[in-house]
């Protein structure tokens, strides 16, 4: 897909964009109560810390929801794209809005298991996820 829209990077949103660099993927956690939250804010969400920081994940994660695009909204736009919500497993409760990258879109279904790879658009690292193998997790 050669059509990509890119996020603003922000101070507090810096380390997700651009830890891709050595393909790992980084969620925010709270060093006070141990909670993972995205998107990334200087305030936990869960007990109003400010310890918090980009925490290392695994990168894998399960397809909750998915969606087969078929509109190319940009002259360039490969179709069709597959975007998913995938939980990533080791941070319990977060959840990311991505797109899924090669498999066919017919190969797709909830509870695919899928890991992390990465985009390298100019200075950020988009994470797009791929399965791990046919695995379906119930």
């Amino acid at each position: 897909m050669s059509f990509q829209p890119l996020p603003e990077v922000t101070a507090d949103s810096q380390a997700f964009w651009e830890g891709g660099a050595d393909g790992v993927l980084r969620i925010h956690r709270c060093q006070t109560c141990s909670a993972w939250f995205h998107p990334p804010t200087p305030v936990c969400p869960d007990c109003l810390s400010r310890d918090v920081a980009p925490a290392p994940t695994s990168g894998r994660a399960t397809v909750q929801g998915f969606s087969v695009n078929v509109q190319p909204w940009a002259p360039d736009m490969e179709v069709p794209y597959v975007l998913a919500v995938v939980s990533v497993d080791d941070a319990p409760g977060v959840q990311l809005t991505t797109r899924l990258v090669d498999v066919a879109p017919e190969a797709v279904a909830v509870g695919l298991a899928v890991e992390v790879t990465f985009l390298h658009v100019e200075d950020i690292y988009l994470p797009l996820f791929r399965p791990i193998d046919a695995e379906v997790r119930s």
